[in-house]
């Protein structure tokens, strides 16, 4: 009898299918799926065979369930089946090792019974070839229900996180833009000076963001944007814009003088709103009575763009924490807790390093590094 044959011979078969999975590339299976996996539709296909010996053709479907499946309900194999697709799903293992799994037990069986010249009639071997159609079925269903439930999470997630970053973005240019309309009415300023650049610059920066995210749902992707441009201009267009930050807040802000002959290169306007994002952040955290500094240098073959706070420093262990989505700072939850991600992905994008160095008791210094270029 068959299911007399698999009983006596399980510790062999079992061995043999351990040799197959160890042979296939990549396919790291754990104690407990090799415990739990092959070795308990093995059992569960010998129970099978057994009742249906003894109670007749349908005496095993409640075990490895009918010819066909059973879409309403999964049989005692069917669940131990579907519980191994989810497990290696989990693992990152992909649908045709699930179906290699089972096909690994019904060669090692074929390949035994030929050695050990084991006859075994029509039925059994129809019995087999039903349960392993049954447990490959109910186990790469559940692995593709799975996959298909973990890919959706994955791609909602991202899409949540990209449509955070263009509200935040769309919004500090909002911001900068309102306030400069502000002193604009309350200074009686001209529309043409200074403070009426910057509300035009900050149109202008929503005007491109808006145009990137159009450009993406039609799947063009923006223009390279990567140019070489004045160090010293770029600091200043991001004071100037930050300075409307501080005269709100009462905060002070104070630019240190940078080498006019220094350049960088990549994406202007990503790189502002990193640096914009930086300062935000700093005039934001830093203490009532104290000050914001912006410095850039060069160091070496890199320059290096520093934003230091008076915010009396991190929590241990926060400062790596804080380049996460949606991880905010402090008390305050006014914002998404996007901004230092944003920056960070915009600095790197552009070959530059964004770090920031905690001094307990004292404050925070972001540093933007990028490689160093000379204005022809």
């Amino acid at each position: 009898m068959l299911y007399e044959f698999l009983r006596h011979n399980a510790d062999d078969l079992i061995a043999r299918c351990v040799v197959k999975v160890a042979q296939r590339p990549q396919r790291r299976a754990s104690d407990i799926q090799l415990r739990n996996g092959v070795p308990m539709f093995l059992e569960q296909l010998t129970r099978t065979l057994e009742a249906e010996q003894t109670g007749g053709p349908s005496a095993g479907t409640a075990i490895s369930g009918a010819s066909g499946g059973d879409g309403a309900t999964l049989s005692e194999m069917g669940v131990s089946a579907a519980a191994h697709g989810s497990a290696l799903l989990a693992l990152g293992y992909t649908v045709d090792q699930v179906v290699h799994d089972y096909g690994d037990l019904c060669q090692a069986i074929t390949d035994l019974a030929v050695e050990r010249d084991a006859p075994f009639s029509v039925e059994e071997f129809r019995t087999l070839n039903r349960c392993l159609d049954n447990a490959i079925a109910d186990a790469v269903t559940e692995f593709s229900f799975q996959r298909d439930v973990s890919l959706a999470a994955r791609q909602s997630a991202d899409l949540n996180e990209r449509l955070g970053f263009l509200m935040h973005e769309l919004r500090n240019s909002l911001s900068v833009a309102g306030m400069a309309v502000t002193a604009l009415e309350t200074g009686l300023l001209p529309i043409n000076g200074a403070t009426g650049a910057i509300l035009k610059r900050s149109h202008a920066a929503m005007g491109k963001l808006i145009t990137r995210s159009l450009d993406e749902v039609r799947l063009t992707g923006a223009q390279d944007a990567r140019k070489t441009f004045s160090l010293e201009l770029f600091v200043a267009e991001a004071h100037a814009a930050a300075q409307l930050d501080a005269n709100t807040r009462g905060k002070e802000l104070i630019l240190h003088i940078v080498d006019p002959r220094l350049a960088i290169e990549g994406n202007r306007d990503f790189l502002l709103a990193a640096l914009a994002n930086l300062l935000h952040n700093a005039l934001k955290f830093t203490r009532s009575g104290t000050s914001v500094s912006l410095r850039a240098s060069a160091a070496g073959e890199r320059i290096l763009i520093d934003v230091s706070d008076h915010c009396g420093g991190l929590p241990a262990g926060d400062a790596e924490q804080m380049f996460s989505p949606f991880t905010q700072r402090g008390d305050d939850k006014t914002g998404l807790g996007l901004g230092l991600s944003i920056a960070r992905q915009s600095i790197v994008a552009d070959e530059g390093l964004l770090s920031v160095v905690n001094m307990p008791g004292i404050g925070c210094t972001f540093t933007i590094s990028m490689p160093r270029r000379i204005l022809q």
